[in-house]
């Protein structure tokens, strides 16, 4: 399997997760564990992100989508199948994307570090806001943890991520540890 099939494959299943999750919300308003964030906040911010920053260092710009405020769940399938195309096009292997705060990197390797990770991660804040089940793959979640932590002083003065959290319960799992790493309470409850 190619590098970018591998991304293609990894933006599918993360994505298709997190829809699942945007169809089973029941409750827009009901707070998230980001400070400030509601659930439609979560969905808000992937789309809101991205596109602008692809574009800034890419020649790819993603198709305008249905609007978010009249149709959430729409606007997203619309943004996932996107990004889905964009790394399914054979032509996305030679691209490059540039950003004088990431350096040049593969374009496809920009989507999975950046977008891709983002979508897994905030698949947590959604389940968590709305009652959903809140469990990453085990797998994805020990090996992106296992990639961040090496990083943890850049990631931490980038501002993205907050103070890490704790102390984790004996019996934490792979998506507790990455939650407490990223900043979130694993133990969060909107309750």
């Amino acid at each position: 399997m190619t590098m970018s099939n591998q991304f293609a494959e990894a933006h599918r299943s993360a994505s298709a997760t997190f829809t699942d999750r945007i169809k089973g919300v029941a409750d827009w308003d009901a707070p998230a564990p980001v400070a400030g964030w509601k659930a439609r906040s979560v969905v808000e911010h992937l789309l809101e992100w991205f596109p602008g920053m692809l574009a800034a260092g890419s020649d790819v710009a993603l198709p305008d989508g249905p609007d978010p405020k009249v149709d959430l769940l729409a606007a997203w399938e619309h943004q996932r199948d996107a990004v889905q195309a964009v790394l399914e096009d054979p032509a996305t292997q030679t691209k490059t994307f540039s950003n004088p705060m990431t350096g040049d990197m593969p374009l496809a390797v920009m989507i999975q570090n950046f977008y891709t990770a983002d979508v897994f991660m905030h698949t947590w804040d959604l389940a968590r806001a709305t009652g959903q089940d809140d469990r990453l793959d085990e797998a994805v979640a020990t090996e992106m943890l296992a990639g961040m932590e090496p990083i943890e002083p850049m990631l931490r003065a980038s501002g993205q991520f907050g103070s890490e959290r704790g102390p984790l319960r004996a019996d934490a799992d792979a998506t507790d540890r990455l939650m407490s790493f990223i900043g979130r309470d694993p133990y969060w409850s909107a309750s």
